[in-house]
């Protein structure tokens, strides 16, 4: 069974001292640098022109993952608040003895929540899909007898959440240990904590997909072994267990995108207003304000209203469902996501189904998508054969000045094939929306 104070660990790459919470600054809490450290790497600013819902969208309005990252966090700092006030009024040896406040779960959900994307590709889920099936099904699948079986299962299902790890914890540039983020904030954020193979999905919600390439796994289980996290043992072997805090990184995710992206497709026209007060009434109407609401004249005022109300009312019900089952949780016995258990769960799924129909699946995402998809193949593709053909002793005058232009840093000379092809796959994963589109323009002569 885990146990919250090891849980809460102040640790960092590199430390030779514990870090004792009653030694900590308050000005400076160490899982506040965290959130400080991710909003100012460059990996989080990207994120400010990549795909939440529309890709490459020209209204201000829509979100990006940038604005959606921002307002999970939020979400999630409230939720980790209101959780920290049960968990200490339930253990008050962690404040008493140990010196924690209910602000330090805020701070962990905080951090974790607004890094949950930064591994993300350019133009959403299908860049996922473009990036794997570069190597599952494409010219990709040369290099499957030159690399490892878990290597290549991490291509083949290239992952956003594993790579955001990787992002966060690479030593590149000089920084050795990556942000060097607290191993709470680290172990929060990793929903799924497991490498990709044995792929045999089982119904526990931590299985749904993996949380770190194989380049990352020696040290996420250093991250495992010091928060404390349980052993899950089932069919298809052993894995971790979730941190407890990061069923809460994923339900607010969970609430922004399922009242958020609902609210953008209604302000782009793709959701009639109508549906707004029917479904979101669902979930919050003993308490809406008539008169207020009959005072909005816009649309966007009308759905902002019903949005934050809806929004209150999950952050409730999810510490509720939380602290229901803290119990199990801590064992390692609890493998559904927290919403699953709402009373409101078939709202928010009549809710999800509307965005999915009206806007995930409208005429301008996927007319965008497939666009995206021949962005990045192209830019893998490319990348790749550059490189292979520099090992090869092969480049030609475009490989070389595609290296020298494009991956001036990357030196493969020493590297293995694996960790080169997870590192450029990586590299282009990072890059945003426009970049990867003007990147390929250059590489197919449409552009200088």
């Amino acid at each position: 069974m885990a146990n919250w104070e090891q849980l809460l660990s102040l640790k960092r790459f590199g430390d030779k001292h514990k870090r004792i919470r009653k030694e900590q600054d308050d000005t400076r809490l160490g899982f506040e640098v965290d959130y400080d450290r991710i909003v100012f790497s460059s990996a989080f600013r990207s994120l400010q022109d990549k795909t939440q819902v529309i890709p490459l969208s020209e209204t201000d309005f829509v979100h990006t993952r940038l604005t959606h990252s921002l307002e999970v966090s939020v979400v999630g700092r409230s939720l980790g608040r209101n959780v920290g006030k049960a968990i200490l009024k339930k253990y008050p040896y962690l404040a008493a003895t140990h010196g924690f406040h209910f602000n330090d779960f805020g701070a962990i959900v905080a951090a974790a929540a607004i890094a949950h994307d930064i591994g993300n590709p350019p133009f959403g889920h299908s860049g996922e899909n473009a990036m794997s099936d570069y190597f599952k099904t494409g010219p990709g699948q040369r290099f499957q007898s030159q690399i490892s079986k878990l290597a290549y299962q991490d291509l083949t299902h290239f992952e956003g959440n594993a790579n955001g790890f990787k992002l966060l914890t690479e030593t590149r540039d000089g920084s050795v240990g990556g942000l060097r983020l607290s191993y709470a904030t680290l172990a929060s954020f990793t929903k799924y904590p497991k490498a990709s193979l044995p792929h045999k999905p089982t119904n526990q919600i931590a299985h749904k997909k993996y949380g770190y390439f194989s380049q990352q796994a020696e040290f996420f289980d250093e991250v495992a072994r010091d928060v404390g996290l349980p052993i899950s043992t089932h069919e298809h072997g052993q894995s971790y267990a979730r941190h407890p805090l990061a069923f809460l990184v994923e339900a607010a995710d969970d609430i922004c995108y399922t009242i958020i992206d609902f609210e953008d497709g209604i302000n782009l026209g793709l959701i009639p207003e109508d549906y707004a007060l029917e479904y979101l009434s669902k979930l919050i109407n003993h308490k809406i304000d008539v008169d207020k609401y009959a005072k909005l004249n816009t649309t966007k005022n009308r759905v902002a209203y019903l949005r934050s109300l809806a929004i209150g009312t999950l952050i409730r019900e999810t510490v509720d469902i939380f602290m229901a089952n803290e119990t199990a949780i801590l064992n390692g016995d609890f493998h559904v996501d927290l919403l699953s258990q709402s009373r409101y769960k078939a709202q928010i799924k009549d809710i999800i189904n509307i965005s999915i129909k009206n806007v995930y699946r409208s005429q301008e995402v996927m007319d965008k998508e497939i666009v995206g998809y021949k962005v990045l193949t192209s830019l893998l593709h490319q990348f790749t054969t550059a490189v292979e053909h520099q090992l090869n002793g092969q480049s030609t005058s475009i490989d070389r000045l595609i290296l020298a232009n494009f991956l001036p840093h990357f030196n493969v000379e020493q590297s293995p094939t694996e960790d080169w092809l997870i590192d450029i796959s990586s590299h282009i994963a990072a890059m945003t929306d426009s970049e990867a589109l003007r990147t390929y323009k250059k590489l197919t002569g449409m552009a200088l």
